[in-house]
């Protein structure tokens, strides 16, 4: 049975490309979080904050977005890869994060494209649970990961919808990745949540659906 649990409540790699297994050696375990992150001196970073507030404060404001929640994250949930974009800024965030992280450049043609190359790359490592977050959710609970890494202990795929019809967080068991989840979405709009959902059901899952504050499960039928 192929099930999706739904959560709701809300919404480290040493260079470019380096084998994660090396810089993981040692640790048992099989999860890894990988925690998307925007260039803070790149622009294009909370475009609607900076139109209000100016671009250097909105940039700033990011930045310790970025530091509060690593800092959250790597007590709670190690190994953790920071997913940089754009794939040329990793030198940059080092800067900011320090070197002791595991770095992933994101790569590909849009947000779809990275998702899937960031958690192929995981999956390939070796690990079991993986699980995707962004970087402008300072206030996501801890205990919001460590369900989600949970849940894929007896589900398949966890997915965390946020109010504007995104979703804050995804993550997948290894043997029922599906990269089709992250094609043809049109990215930044309120259709993003649905469009993923649909996406699964084509993928003869049965959809099943609760009011906010319940679970949602996809059985393949």
């Amino acid at each position: 049975m192929y099930i999706v649990c739904h959560i709701l409540n809300k919404m480290c790699y040493t260079s470019p490309e380096t084998d994660f297994n090396t810089f993981t050696a040692g640790w048992m375990d099989d999860k890894c979080l990988l925690f998307f992150v925007k260039d803070p001196e790149k622009g294009a970073v909370k475009t609607r904050l900076a139109t209000a507030l100016g671009e250097e404060v909105a940039r700033n404001l990011y930045r310790n977005f970025i530091l509060d929640m690593l800092s959250t994250f790597e007590r709670n949930h190690p190994p953790l890869s920071i997913c940089v974009h754009p794939e040329d800024a990793v030198g940059d965030v080092k800067k900011i994060l320090g070197e002791n992280h595991h770095y992933l450049p994101q790569k590909g043609e849009d947000l779809g494209a990275r998702m899937e190359h960031c958690f192929g790359h995981a999956f390939s490592s070796g690990f079991q649970r993986v699980v995707a977050i962004g970087s402008d959710i300072p206030d996501l609970p801890a205990e919001i990961v460590g369900e989600a890494f949970t849940c894929l202990t007896s589900v398949d795929s966890v997915i965390g919808p946020s109010l504007d019809g995104g979703y804050y967080l995804i993550g997948f068991h290894r043997t029922m990745f599906l990269p089709e989840t992250f094609s043809g979405i049109p990215w930044g709009t309120d259709k993003v949540f649905r469009q993923t959902i649909e996406i699964l059901r084509r993928h003869k899952r049965q959809l099943t659906s609760y009011q906010p504050g319940k679970t949602l499960t996809l059985s393949k039928t």
